[in-house]
């Protein structure tokens, strides 16, 4: 139970700088991104390309897979999502990211073919102990890491007049651009942030479990469970709901059966809902806070 609960918190944490990328794009733009999934697979394989072919430390290969993927998000963004436009501009935006997720799927089937592929180091498979308890250094550092990169995200945000600009939008858009904001530039640069935390996040997941393109399917409904819970838009609700609902999943599956696990996931989601629609960190209003 114990190894549950420490496992619970490591892997949430991942989980957690995943989805406040997901949440912090939805409370700039107003745009649910359901190829979020597929670009933390896309950075998983950019880790496991760099370490196959150059040698790279895949922590090292961050130093690559980060800035490559901001510049991916911003090109997406502007190509396809800065288009949309209108009271139907989140409606469609599911569309749009979906279709997107379906191409990079198709791209990286191609490249890497359909076959489960993972991350391996010589840190990967060894473990230290803790009061007893075997923790796994690819798990410690993925958190190490996780920690870093949120607490970089918090000091951007209310320690810097860029994030000032952020928060401003993740209020009122419009009251925003009233005060001189540009609004559309601080959009780009949110979504390209959302994408990039994919790196980070690819890396250990692909470090910590077997992965194909279609693996990017359950990341997706995860994380998005994750944000809906914690409340659309709420950078604290996906921190929180990203390390307690894995931390209920491992113990679901340590006490009760690892059958039951994926599904008190997804109960717990529809009786928080059944009382607080907004989420536990959301607000009643369309944009959360």
């Amino acid at each position: 139970m114990v190894h549950a609960l420490i496992d619970g918190v490591l892997t949430g944490s991942v989980y957690a700088l995943m989805a406040t990328g997901l949440t912090l794009i939805f409370g700039v733009m107003e745009i649910i991104n359901v190829a979020q999934g597929i670009f933390v697979i896309l950075g998983a394989y950019l880790s496991y390309y760099l370490q196959l072919h150059f040698g790279i430390d895949l922590f090292a290969g961050l130093l690559i897979t980060i800035p490559t993927m901001f510049v991916v998000g911003i090109v997406v963004q502007r190509l396809f999502l800065a288009r949309l436009k209108g009271p139907e501009k989140t409606a469609m935006s599911i569309l749009v990211t979906y279709a997107i997720s379906l191409v990079i799927e198709g791209i990286l089937n191609i490249a890497f073919t359909v076959n489960n592929v993972q991350l391996n180091t010589s840190y990967t498979n060894k473990s230290f102990q803790v009061f007893g308890v075997y923790i796994p250094y690819i798990y410690f550092m993925g958190f190490l890491l996780a920690i870093v990169l949120l607490s970089g995200l918090y000091y951007m945000l209310y320690r810097t007049r860029f994030g000032a600009s952020i928060r401003a939008s993740l209020a009122d858009q419009s009251a925003a651009a009233l005060v001189g904001i540009d609004v559309k530039k601080v959009s780009t640069i949110c979504f390209g942030i959302g994408i990039a935390v994919t790196a980070a996040g690819g890396m250990v997941f692909g470090a910590t479990n077997a992965f194909n393109a279609s693996t990017s399917y359950d990341l997706i409904s995860r994380l998005l469970t994750i944000i809906v819970l914690g409340g659309m838009g709420s950078l604290a609700g996906a921190l929180v709901a990203g390390i307690a609902m894995v931390t209920l999943e491992d113990l679901v599956g340590a006490i009760w059966s690892p059958v039951w696990s994926t599904m008190a996931f997804f109960v717990v989601l529809v009786v928080v809902l059944s009382f607080r629609p907004q989420g536990l960190f959301g607000q009643q209003s369309a944009r959360a806070a």
